[in-house]
């Protein structure tokens, strides 16, 4: 049950006063991307990120060119269009000057009654100079000369949708604050005296009515406080998620060691120092009577695959079976062809079970999982559904954990008593792991294999397009291979970016049917195709979108060529640099860019020439960019934040995370005066799945 103190804030926007059901229906599109009615809670939670200051109150003369200025006049005529193309016109003056009105489509009754000639009125609005003469179109405000305190001089500015006006949305974020409940201070007294952090509402408060640009900083103390109520709420909810995974079944999965001796035996390579560490690391994990919860990260190219493979036979030997989770199908085959001989050799059997699977061999799979004839199983989340069930599910593997959501995890993780692996390729910061996941476990693949070269990484203005075209023939004449991605499918009227498909028709009319093209709207089998084509040979160059970004494995390719480089994440960009460098040969990354760049888009293109270390590049991509890009775009299932920004209040989570594990040491079941208004607090932000297992115990 929600405490009943909260249930104001959960009212729908159109209780309050002019908010109708079509402006609630703009709201919902604004506020919960129109899946579900928008809220109060919506509402206060959307901050400002700007504000339009009207203290500016220069007279006429001194008004600055393209200045925002509030100026007082006094009306003196209006002129009148001759037709309903001329804009229509009032000139008023003070000492210095005189000052032109300008309204388009002006409507001559409301402009009257507005500007009434001989009376002093307050116009607010952008000043611009015409051959020396101030001219101000369309003022935002204009109140008679007694009422100042009717126009906002400071006015927080909103991100908006259709439908929604300014004006609007800061009225309606009023009314809101005013039912805004008192709630009970769920926070640590020592901690608010210590931050000087203000009460919840106070700190709502004030960031919806800022007087200057550092009210609405991330590191003001208002919003710093409502950033650290996210984040306690976060970490409360993963403590009692991890002590409910403690207190669950586990088992402790011990082998004998054969069948990993088997793959290391068939294996053509050494492992790194670091595999051979995390594989013990993990194997330890399965070994004790908890159910394991570990991340492995490990930079492109690391070999991940080869750690899960042999903490997957681990399993096998213990008696259980393992499921390893891709997040394409695309990886998911390929998974399943780099592993087949390793576990084959080890007598293992390894089968394949994503959307595609159908009809008699699907219902075979699924007969073949529950009676434990299947060893391993490769999959995508067509292993989530119901139906899929297991003889003995002894270790969850998931490639790259961000693009699967915390339910379809701990769905998976319910099928029996699980050990789970998080792997990622994307390396995490420290403060993102605890954000995400929790006080989680790490292993890290710190280590590159030793017949690994480095990417040889260069930017190019697109401006040189056929520079690289001449490039490419000689690179296709010496027998590469070579990656093009581009940002999307197909042209788009909003983007001035190349598509794949137009990429593909320009390089195919210059290049012949040695090109290829892969792309998210094909279908399976001609993804399969195109990838297989790529990899035997039968073209050289494969036209992508991103994706290919993940885990994709073509050992000769050795160049990619990423258009529109200034369009991606960091992280991304290492990603898909990740593409080549897979053999023994010199590979190169070419990042081709639109001129001019930004200056993030200069940072980021600077860092990817400097470096080729994930975990460095990680931090830039927090720094430059934040906690989305990251964890993958923020998408549904993606544990993104409302109020706090990770790369400004990164520093606020150890903290958090040591606060909840030191209360929910002494009143695990929050029922203590802070305990209950804990549970508000969780509410709130949305982690009412952490209640509910309160109630379950």
């Amino acid at each position: 049950m929600r405490p009943p103190v909260l249930n104001p804030l959960y009212a729908d926007v159109t209780t309050l006063n002019g908010v109708g059901p079509k402006l609630g229906t703009a709201y919902s599109n604004l506020l919960r991307q129109g899946r579900e009615s928008a809220r109060l809670l919506d509402l206060l939670f959307h901050l400002p990120d700007r504000l339009i200051d009207r203290r500016n109150m220069p007279e006429i003369a001194r008004a600055a060119e393209s200045a925002l200025c509030t100026i007082l006049i006094r009306v003196d005529r209006h002129e009148k269009p001759g037709n309903s193309r001329q804009p229509y016109k009032v000139m008023g003056h003070d000492e210095t000057g005189e000052l032109v009105l300008t309204f388009f489509r002006g409507q001559s009754a409301w402009l009257e009654k507005q500007l009434p000639v001989g009376e002093m009125r307050y116009v607010s609005g952008k000043v611009e100079w015409f051959n020396g003469r101030p001219t101000m179109v369309h003022p935002d405000y204009i109140v008679p000369a007694d009422a100042l305190e009717t126009m906002p001089l400071v006015e927080p500015v909103y991100p908006l949708t259709a439908g929604v006006s300014l004006k609007i949305m800061a009225r309606t974020v009023r009314s809101a604050l005013d039912v805004l409940p008192d709630l009970p201070e769920w926070q640590d007294a020592s901690i608010l005296a210590r931050e000087k952090w203000p009460g919840f509402g106070e700190a709502l408060t004030a960031i919806h009515n800022p007087q200057d640009m550092a009210d609405l900083s991330p590191e003001c103390v208002a919003w710093r406080r409502l950033a650290y109520d996210e984040l306690l709420a976060g970490q409360l909810a993963l403590t009692l998620v991890r002590a409910r995974m403690k207190r669950s079944a586990g088992k402790a999965w011990r082998g004998d060691g054969g069948r990993r001796k088997a793959i290391l035996d068939a294996l053509p390579f050494d492992l790194t120092g670091a595999q051979a560490r995390s594989v013990a690391e993990i194997i330890a994990d399965m070994e004790k009577p908890e159910r394991m919860l570990r991340m492995l990260q490990g930079d492109v190219g690391s070999g991940k695959t080869a750690v899960a493979l042999l903490c997957a036979a681990g399993a096998v030997e213990a008696g259980g079976q393992a499921a390893i989770m891709a997040p394409t199908e695309v990886l998911a085959r390929q998974h399943l062809s780099s592993m087949t001989p390793l576990a084959e050799a080890a007598g293992m059997r390894i089968e394949v079970f994503t959307g595609r699977e159908k009809g008699a061999v699907r219902e075979k799979l699924l007969a073949d999982l529950a009676s434990g004839t299947i060893d391993i199983v490769v999959g995508t989340h067509a292993l989530f559904q119901a139906n899929v069930e297991f003889a003995n599910l002894a270790l969850a593997v998931v490639d790259e954990q961000h693009r699967f959501g915390v339910h379809q995890r701990l769905a998976l993780a319910a099928k029996g008593s699980a050990d789970v692996l998080i792997m990622t390729a994307t390396p995490i910061p420290r403060t993102l792991v605890l954000a995400y996941f929790g006080d989680m476990e790490v292993s890290k693949l710190d280590e590159k294999p030793a017949n690994r070269l480095p990417i040889q990484t260069n930017a190019l203005p697109i401006a040189r397009l056929d520079e690289l075209m001449a490039r490419m023939g000689q690179a296709l004449k010496r027998g590469d291979k070579a990656y093009w991605v581009c940002p999307l499918v197909e042209d788009s009227d909003e983007l001035d970016v190349t598509s794949a498909e137009t990429r593909f028709k320009a390089l195919s009319d210059r290049f012949g049917d040695r090109v290829g093209l892969v792309h998210g709207r094909l279908k399976p089998a001609e993804k399969d195709a195109g990838m297989a084509a790529f990899k035997e040979g039968k073209t050289r160059i494969l036209v992508a979108t991103t994706v290919i970004e993940v885990g994709v494995d073509v050992p000769d390719a050795t160049i990619i060529i990423i258009e529109h480089a200034e369009r991606f994440g960091l992280a991304q960009l290492h990603q898909l640099r990740g593409r080549v460098g897979r053999g023994d040969k010199a590979s190169s990354c070419l990042l081709l860019y639109k001129a001019p760049l930004s200056e993030t888009g200069e940072a980021r293109l600077n860092i990817m020439r400097e470096t080729q270390d994930g975990f460095r590049i990680a931090e830039e991509d927090l720094r430059l960019r934040g906690e989305g890009e990251i964890l993958g775009t923020r998408q549904s299932g993606s544990p993104g934040f409302r109020l706090a920004r990770m790369e400004s209040h990164g520093n606020l989570m150890e903290m958090a995370r040591d606060d909840a594990r030191l209360f929910l040491q002494n009143d695990p079941e929050l029922k203590s005066p802070r305990g209950e208004a804990l549970r508000a607090l969780l509410y709130l932000f949305g982690k009412d799945e952490a209640v509910k297992l309160l109630r379950a115990g």
